[in-house]
């Protein structure tokens, strides 16, 4: 099975890649969105969710979205037919890094996508190009909650600086020239159940599609992913979002 049907199929109860409850992403979308707003874009959209919210809550505004997935993007006009916001919202298949438009946009999200641009800081640049004065980005990315240590590293794939702490990270994002005017740091419960829902979704399908080819190596891969997070990720890796301005 290849990676973006794996995440479809792990995010269907999950729709939000990223460990944020619906209260908290309905939180920063109000914070994000100013009264004479009237333009979005969401880099490294996957299935819209984002911003089928944002049209569905502001009938005013338009938006796009882009992704290098293909399956994502069905998926995201498929959404957006059954909300009724089609109409509003333009899709772009193109790998968000490279993404430009002539429009400038009074709000621009990327959360958990920070990967597409070669990390949190690259992203910041991209969004400064695209983001119309006075506007609001949206970004979330991983920080350190705690001292990684060999097993945390080992379950992220990752080096002890692909992240900061949270105070360096935000330190580091105010020296790009942005100011934050709000955040949500993920709970230790939206995380769990992110997580387990992640994994959950995965392994229901498996049982339930036993005859399939991938059954067997996607449940596997749910097995494998939850022990990876349980013994070694779980209360080190923090996601924190945060709402930013450009400074003055």
């Amino acid at each position: 099975m290849d990676r973006q049907r794996r995440s479809q199929l792990a995010h269907a109860d999950h729709p939000i890649a990223a460990p944020l409850a619906d209260e908290s992403v309905a939180r920063l979308l109000d914070r994000a969105v100013a009264d004479e707003a009237d333009r979005a874009l969401d880099l490294g959209c996957g299935g819209g969710a984002w911003l089928r919210r944002l049209l569905v809550r502001n009938p005013s505004m338009r938006a796009e979205g882009v992704d290098i997935h293909a399956a994502a993007l069905e998926q995201a006009r498929e959404g957006a037919e059954e909300d009724g916001v089609a109409d509003r919202l333009v899709l772009h298949e193109m790998d968000a890094a490279a993404f430009a438009s002539a429009h400038r946009f009074d709000v621009v999200l990327s959360v958990g996508a920070a990967h597409a641009f070669g990390g949190l800081l690259p992203t910041l640049t991209a969004a400064r190009e695209l983001l119309a004065p006075g506007g609001h980005f949206v970004v979330g990315d991983g920080f350190w909650e705690r001292e990684p240590d060999a097993a945390a590293l080992s379950s992220l794939g990752a080096t002890w600086d692909d992240y900061a702490d949270l105070p360096t990270t935000v330190d580091r994002v105010v020296a790009e020239g942005w100011t934050p005017v709000y955040g949500h740091v993920s709970t230790a419960g939206e995380w769990d159940d992110y997580e387990w829902s992640w994994t959950g979704s995965l392994s229901r399908w498996a049982l339930d599609h036993r005859e399939e080819p991938d059954a067997l190596d996607t449940y596997k891969a749910a097995a494998e992913h939850r022990s990876e997070w349980l013994t070694g990720y779980r209360g080190t890796l923090g996601f924190v979002t945060l709402v930013l301005r450009r400074s003055p």
